[in-house]
């Protein structure tokens, strides 16, 4: 049986995602995650329907796949990136537990880790996402 407007449905949930990927790669490229990563991924959705979207899909993976290669040139950059993927999980977790203010904290409370669990989720969603793109970029560009 065929339903009615399935098409459009299916080109509406795509183009969603897609422009939700793109919006948080771009956030991403400054605040902790996979920037480069998402906004490809957003981009390569978007490709489907639109042409200006696959001509800028090329150069942004160029520049995540270089730059994955590039973070496990060295020892110090895998363990650099190891110890920063696990530091925004370590405070993700902080930040979902969300434990009582310190007495030396200097503002007011409620300044004392914002946003709570959705923000603490993220946080732990990235540093897994981060280490695993660190697996990944390993066994891809170093064990060779």
């Amino acid at each position: 049986m065929r339903v009615p407007g399935r098409g459009a449905i299916k080109r509406i949930v795509l183009e969603s995602v897609g422009w939700l990927l793109v919006v948080a790669g771009i956030a991403a490229l400054i605040l902790p995650g996979p920037g480069l990563i998402m906004l490809f991924g957003g981009l390569a959705i978007l490709s489907q329907q639109y042409e200006w979207a696959e001509r800028r899909m090329r150069p942004v993976e160029v520049r995540a796949k270089k730059a994955a290669a590039e973070s496990v040139q060295t020892w110090p950059r895998i363990l650099g990136s190891t110890l920063g993927a696990l530091v925004i999980t370590g405070l993700g977790v902080l930040w979902a537990v969300k434990p009582s203010v310190p007495d030396w904290w200097p503002l007011q409370d409620a300044f004392w880790l914002p946003g709570g669990l959705a923000t603490g989720l993220t946080l732990v969603a990235s540093g897994f996402i981060a280490l695993g793109l660190v697996g990944y970029s390993y066994r891809t560009y170093r064990s060779g």
